[in-house]
């Protein structure tokens, strides 16, 4: 920590998505105190691209609703974009800053909670509300990283997610890969190191070669330049969805049991259509942390998608598909 320079805390210890639906409010805490040190206090795997916000002046590492490793005096401002409730309030408050600002409940007085509210707009309200500055939810970029990406200019599918209720089965990314590469499109298929052998299931169905698989190849920077620089993306609910609207590339995205009105990528119209398509057929009411999958992704049929992707290349290039898969 910078001697004498006040310091301000912002909780956010989830997953990919988490943290880049939180950027806007973390850039909105940066105009409430312009002079003061912000410190992100996230996951250490998350770190490399947490420096990538702007807004952000150091990373603290930090594991879900455990206490900090805060060395420094208590900050000036801390902030919890976490949750709603004491169980992640205290962590921040044991910090024993000057201000403390998270939603409302007992012991701790904010602005409400309201479940029905989108992830972005929910917390660029707590801190707009908070600390009564401006909080634009499209500020959702991210800087490019400062690394090249291993490939370029191709179609990204991406069939993982964290659980089996957001999965869409992988013989249906397969087809949709199929497709892409009878079009004339370099396809490559990402993953994390456990999504290796789902990857490579999803490549073989689809009658592509072992170079056609990234997952396990590249780290969250060089996936993020991929994404970066990639000509489209089709993923499910996941992080990867969010790394494609911080970067502004074109996507097809699948929703199942959580809403796209509380986690979907923002209405951004561009000259064939909207950038980021979503695929839904859900009410609301399924488990995102389902063990199987759920009823409203499983609706999603390969020919939807196919008509989604195909839309969102229209124009990019010429697309003559040799058939549909």
């Amino acid at each position: 920590m910078s001697g004498g320079t006040p310091a301000a805390v912002v909780l956010r210890p989830l997953g990919l998505g988490d943290l880049l639906t939180g950027v806007p409010a973390i850039r909105a805490v940066r105009r409430a105190v312009p002079d003061h040190r912000l410190v992100l206090a996230t996951t250490e795997p998350l770190r490399p691209l947490a420096e990538l916000i702007d807004a952000v002046d150091e990373v603290l590492p930090a594991r879900e609703l455990e206490p900090l490793d805060w060395a420094g005096p208590p900050p000036e401002l801390a902030v919890d974009l976490h949750g709603k409730g004491p169980a992640s309030h205290v962590v921040v408050a044991d910090l024993h800053p000057r201000r403390l600002l998270t939603f409302a409940s007992p012991g701790y007085p904010g602005p409400t909670w309201y479940p029905d509210e989108h992830e972005v707009r929910r917390w660029c309200r707590l801190v707009s509300e908070g600390l009564g500055v401006a909080a634009d939810p499209d500020e959702l970029d991210l800087a490019v990283p400062p690394v090249p990406p291993p490939v370029r200019d191709v179609a990204v599918v991406h069939p993982g997610a964290a659980f089996p209720g957001r999965r869409w089965p992988a013989e249906r990314f397969a087809a949709v890969a199929r497709y892409l590469a009878a079009a004339g499109l370099d396809v490559r298929i990402t993953g994390g190191p456990a999504e290796v052998e789902l990857a490579r299931s999803v490549a073989g169905q689809a009658g592509l070669g072992e170079s056609a698989v990234l997952a396990g190849r590249t780290t969250s920077l060089e996936l993020a330049a991929v994404v970066a620089a990639a000509r489209l993306v089709v993923c499910g609910d996941t992080g990867v969805a969010h790394l494609a609207t911080a970067y502004r590339r074109p996507s097809v995205v699948l929703f199942g049991p959580v809403s796209p009105l509380l986690w979907g990528p923002p209405h951004r119209p561009a000259e064939h259509g909207p950038l980021h398509r979503v695929l839904w057929h859900g009410n609301g009411t399924g488990d995102p942390w389902g063990t199987e999958l759920d009823p409203a992704l499983a609706a999603i049929t390969v020919d939807e998608v196919i008509q989604a992707v195909e839309e969102q290349v229209h124009g990019q290039a010429e697309w003559a598909p040799e058939g549909s898969a």
